[in-house]
């Protein structure tokens, strides 16, 4: 591995570090579906899975059958039929759903019990715990229709599955549920996924879906939705895929009811999982009440945060350096974008109350983040800051980015414009423009 390569990898673990700390003891729904298992990459998906369980992440994995079904019942020449997006499960076809689903559930707890050969998890030792923690109820006849062996959750055994999880196990959760009378019915994953989640008050729900994910109209990824955002999505003339439309109301409904996050990834991407846990920006679509990315006054400690960001600029010779120390004492001056716990953007205003005007300082945008507009909200909050005490102009001393203020409307303007408290601390050696901006 050459020197460039080792570099990465060393600069990609210590960024992980604080999200491999966070995750540490948190309970994970991860939910796939039975194409995922057929897939000839289910096998990193197990090594990852490993992976999460050696961090000390606290999982619990549902799966879905509907491929394995589809061939069961074709086997025995039975039909396949479907009313709102949910299987008829009769007593002809209820044989073909059990068998297809146990032995789906054995072949994961086979997976997960083969010791990880040839990859970095070999030896470990994964302990995988099921049973029957759902208790399901029919559900009935709707629109005419009855669904007969087709269920839905009504109760998870919450208790039982935090025991297996203390105990150090992996729950295994199916798409089969079972009623105080002893009949078994047949679940959407979506459902069993969502019910576990709440009920476990679990921190995250992640969703593994075909395709691509959640995309725009261009067939971007779109990163994040607040629940009211994915409902949006999901009440309008947008063609989503089924098992993406499933998920996002799973994902929805979970965030409702007390789950911070949801996540909606593509299964294809090698290492979705890995990514999305322990990297900022991830690889899926997050959906969250939480203020992923938000614009506030900064705070004490934001202060290792501003230095990260803007000792790159002081060593260039585009900012002015400024101790620590400083940054401290003057910190009710600063506005930063923090996203996900980490300061991506940090900008100062400095008023001259006497004079009226203001400095405009510290305006930075960490490279990752830049062309985002990230700038112009940090300009617009700071403008607003002046505007609120009552300045009438502000003014920015500037060496490397004099057209970014100028195309915002600032205009270039002579030292002796300045207050004099400020033309007499003017660094001559730095030559700084002066450009200002009345309000």
């Amino acid at each position: 591995m050459d020197d460039n390569k080792v570099q990465q990898y060393v600069d990609w673990f210590r960024r992980s570090a604080p999200y491999i700390h966070a995750h540490r003891g948190r309970t994970l729904v991860i939910l796939f579906g039975g194409e995922a298992v057929d897939d000839a990459g289910f096998a990193n998906l197990i090594h990852d899975i490993a992976l999460l369980d050696s961090l000390g992440v606290r999982l619990v994995l549902v799966h879905g059958a509907r491929p394995q079904i589809e061939a069961a019942l074709a086997a025995m020449q039975l039909e396949s039929r479907y009313y709102g997006g949910l299987r008829i499960t009769d007593e002809d076809n209820l044989p073909a759903v059990l068998s297809a689903v146990g032995s789906l559930r054995v072949r994961i707890e086979a997976l997960l019990s083969m010791g990880l050969a040839n990859s970095p998890m070999h030896g470990a030792r994964l302990r995988v715990a099921s049973g029957n923690f759902v208790t399901a109820r029919p559900l009935g006849v709707r629109d005419g229709v009855d669904f007969a062996h087709t269920g839905e959750v009504r109760r998870v055994d919450a208790e039982g599955i935090r025991q297996r999880l203390d105990d150090g196990n992996i729950v295994l959760l199916s798409c089969l549920g079972y009623s105080p009378t002893g009949e078994v019915f047949n679940l959407s994953a979506e459902d069993v996924a969502t019910a576990a989640a709440v009920a476990l008050k679990a921190d995250k729900l992640i969703s593994l879906v075909e395709g691509p994910g959640l995309v725009d109209g261009q067939q971007q990824l779109i990163e994040q939705l607040t629940p009211t955002a994915a409902e949006t999505v999901l009440s309008s003339r947008r063609a989503l895929p089924d098992d993406v439309r499933r998920q996002l109301i799973a994902a929805v409904h979970a965030c409702r009811n007390g789950i911070g996050r949801a996540h909606l990834l593509s299964r294809h991407v090698d290492g979705a999982l890995l990514q999305e846990l322990f990297t900022r920006d991830g690889v899926g679509t997050m959906i969250t009440s939480d203020r992923f990315e938000v614009l506030r006054a900064a705070q004490i400690d934001d202060v290792s945060g501003i230095l990260e960001l803007i000792t790159p600029l002081e060593e260039n010779g585009v900012m002015v350096w400024r101790s620590r120390e400083q940054l401290e004492l003057e910190i009710d001056r600063f506005s930063v974008i923090e996203r996900d716990g980490m300061v991506i953007a940090v900008g100062a205003l400095y008023p001259y109350l006497d004079d009226k005007v203001g400095e405009v300082a510290c305006v930075a945008v960490h490279p990752d983040y830049q062309g985002g507009g990230r700038g112009n909200d940090l300009l617009a909050a700071l403008l607003a800051n002046a505007r609120g005490q009552g300045l009438t102009s502000v003014f920015v001393l500037t060496t490397h980015t004099a057209h970014w203020f100028q195309e915002r409307g600032f205009q270039r303007a002579a030292l002796g414009s300045l207050p004099v408290a400020k033309q007499q601390l003017y660094n001559y050696q730095r030559n700084s423009k002066v450009f200002v901006l009345p309000l």
